[in-house]
């Protein structure tokens, strides 16, 4: 079931899109979504943004994605991360007033990674994906450490970040994220989407409870 919905947001109305499972309570997470950079065409219409959504859907989770301000009905306009994040939490703590207890998961793909990142900690987020995160084109330094679970996805063949540089950064991490290294594809993982979408199927698909439910439960 998927609902468009216009919320209050930082700099005016957020334009977002809900997608419930047909099964859905508040000890599942909720996933939020963010898509890649606005001024290259990004929105919540992304096709890897969209696998995301759906793959994490079928698994029976809430999935959300958005529009960052200035994106088709989201008002404002571009601000390098800063609004984004804002956008981000905003979206999220409605969500967590809507389903109150509901565990928060980030995802994000390309700028939305680094948007993702920059907020998790502000979030609550227990968990975190990040996929092709673009390490050269923002300033990952300043992003908080990640003391959470989190999985990054990096296509070989990416052709906006070196996809070494995403290597080199994930190893230097303190606690390392699960790397999922898809050789053959490339940023915008024409071809490759099944790949992300088993991806996800194979490290999420059992996480559908807070990480800490199973140690709560024993």
């Amino acid at each position: 079931m998927g609902e468009e919905l216009l919320i209050p947001g930082p700099s005016g109305q957020l334009e977002l899109l809900t997608s419930y499972p047909e099964c859905y309570n508040d000890s599942h997470p909720i996933v939020v979504i963010c898509h890649p950079h606005p001024l290259y065409g990004g929105s919540l219409q992304n096709k890897v943004v969209h696998t995301l959504a759906k793959t994490f859907n079928d698994l029976g989770l809430l999935s959300i994605t958005f529009n960052f301000c200035g994106v088709e009905k989201s008002n404002g306009q571009f601000d390098h991360g800063i609004g984004e994040t804002d956008d981000l939490l905003a979206v999220v703590k409605l969500f967590q007033q809507r389903h109150p207890g509901a565990p928060i998961w980030l995802a994000g793909f390309s700028f939305g990674a680094y948007v993702a990142l920059r907020g998790h900690v502000d979030a609550a987020a227990e968990r975190l994906l990040l996929v092709a995160p673009p390490v050269k084109m923002f300033d990952f330094e300043e992003t908080p450490n990640v003391e959470i679970p989190w999985t990054v996805i990096q296509g070989g063949r990416d052709e906006v970040t070196p996809p070494e540089a995403v290597a080199e950064w994930v190893e230097s991490q303190p606690n390392r994220p699960d790397f999922r290294w898809l050789t053959t594809a490339d940023h915008f993982f024409h071809g490759q989407l099944n790949r992300i979408r088993q991806s996800l199927i194979d490290q999420w698909g059992s996480m559908k409870a807070s990480p800490n439910a199973e140690h709560d439960a024993a």
